[in-house]
């Protein structure tokens, strides 16, 4: 099937001219074609050429969670648009106030929504929620922010600064200073060797807080399963002595659900699984499955009151705007997102399907001697690819990206982690839409194993 009716030559030597792509070296376009992708439905997209293409990244970069051609969200938005399209955040909106209450709802604890336009803003808005704190609280010394090695924030400086991808972070600086990184959790790659290895890697953290001072240290950033760093599960034990930590030393706890948020693990959020209880949650990608832009940063009521306790200095609030938070499509594609995802039971099918996809990866492991390790939780997998099982030497990228291309080639769409780690962009990625069927997922997998085999026979 192909829905691409007519010639659009035109649109694509558009593109090429005018268009800078996101993540991409473009050399290549001065004799090739930039990828124009026109259509989709369900899982599938198709491109300029009309190629059909089996999405198993949700839009590149784990974002359509319900999947594509979602009518009633369309409506939803245009009816919104016409009614009140937007107005600055200083006021409330109908689908900001309803999405803020259905969302907290799934949220137990946490209270204050904040609207934004892209998880590297919300991300922001959280750090300079714990800077404003630690002036009105501290006299500004407990202001730095401890971030994760392999964990990604964002795009801004301040994100990268917050980034633990040094390949992603390389020719941006300088940086902005209080922010300290703190080792990874991924027990594949153990940096010691420890009956209990997730207990050991949050232990870590309490041994950085102590270098810098407990006095200055304010927050803590973590995804609560690493993306783009190679999708990493922290192992048991870490979580539980994380939060420990945090409340030992007075530190804010910041969970980054840009990638795993509103479904994409099986759960609301990630965090969920683990009986955290966060002080800061930030969230964007699947909140909309991309048909508007929307980001939040939610927060407890205890942080919320620490902005209005003295309504007669005029420097107590949290001064600060998102022009886009205003915009009122993005909570009213949420609401039918959210309801969708309830209505169609997709937390149980990401469950099962992610249980499927591992179980598939696990299979192709038992063939594949290149993958050295298979991850991951709900409908958001990684297979590591090694040259070398025993030393767990990674394979080089360019294989990795061979296999990537190969599976193009064959009409299915995966990732892999890409200018994050020095050596160790060797994670092929996985994440479907919460829709996925067992023929999707098989569909997927065994596109995979074609392309391993071609790529290492």
């Amino acid at each position: 099937m192909t829905t691409v009716p007519n010639d659009i030559t035109d649109v694509i030597e558009a593109d090429r001219r005018n268009v800078w792509h996101h993540l991409i070296q473009h050399k290549p376009f001065e004799s090739i074609d930039p990828r124009v992708m026109v259509e989709g439905k369900g899982m599938r997209v198709w491109d300029a050429t009309g190629k059909e293409h089996l999405d198993a990244v949700s839009g590149g970069v784990w974002t359509v969670n319900v999947g594509y051609g979602r009518e009633r969200i369309a409506n939803a938005v245009r009816d919104q648009l016409l009614q009140m399209p937007y107005f600055a955040g200083s006021a409330g909106s109908i689908p900001g106030a309803r999405f803020a209450e259905k969302l907290t709802e799934r949220m137990p604890g946490m209270s204050r929504v904040y609207y934004c336009n892209s998880g590297s803003e919300a991300n922001e808005k959280a750090f300079k929620m714990v800077r404003q704190i630690a002036h009105k609280k501290y006299g500004g010394k407990k202001h730095k922010i401890l971030f994760r090695e392999r964990d990604y924030h964002g795009t801004t400086i301040t994100c990268l600064s917050a980034g633990g991808q040094p390949e992603r972070n390389a020719q941006y600086g300088p940086y902005t200073p209080g922010f300290v990184e703190v080792p990874h959790c991924l027990e594949y790659r153990a940096q010691v060797e420890t009956g209990n290895y997730g207990e050991w890697a949050a232990n870590q953290i309490e041994e950085v807080i102590l270098r810098e001072g407990p006095d200055t240290v304010g927050g803590l950033c973590l995804e609560p399963v690493t993306a783009g760093g190679g999708v990493i599960v922290p192992p048991a034990g870490y979580w539980e002595r994380v939060q420990e930590i945090c409340a030992k030393y007075d530190i804010l706890l910041h969970i980054d659900e840009v990638v795993c948020g509103v479904g994409r693990t099986g759960t609301w959020f990630g965090y969920q699984h683990f009986g955290i209880k966060p002080d800061f949650v930030t969230m964007a990608k699947g909140v909309a499955s991309g048909y508007a832009a929307i980001a939040c940063m939610v927060t407890t009521e205890e942080v919320f009151e620490m902005f209005k306790d003295d309504a007669s200095d005029p420097m107590n609030y949290f001064r600060d705007i998102s022009t886009f938070g205003g915009c009122t499509a993005g909570p009213a594609a949420a609401l039918e997102n959210l309801a969708i995802i309830e209505e169609e039971d997709l937390l149980a099918n990401t469950t099962a399907m992610g249980a499927r996809m591992v179980e598939n990866l696990n299979a192709l492991m038992e063939k594949h001697r290149v993958i050295g390790d298979v991850r991951g939780m709900g409908l958001f997998c990684g297979a590591e690819l090694v040259a070398d099982r025993a030393t767990k030497e990674p394979v080089d990228e360019k294989k990795v990206q061979a296999v990537v291309g190969d599976c193009m080639a064959q009409g299915v769409v995966i990732g892999a982690t890409n200018r994050s780690l020095p050596g160790l962009n060797n994670t092929l990625c996985f994440s479907p839409a919460l829709i996925s069927t067992a023929d999707d997922i098989d569909e997927i997998t065994t596109a995979v194993d074609k392309a391993l085999t071609k790529v290492f026979s």
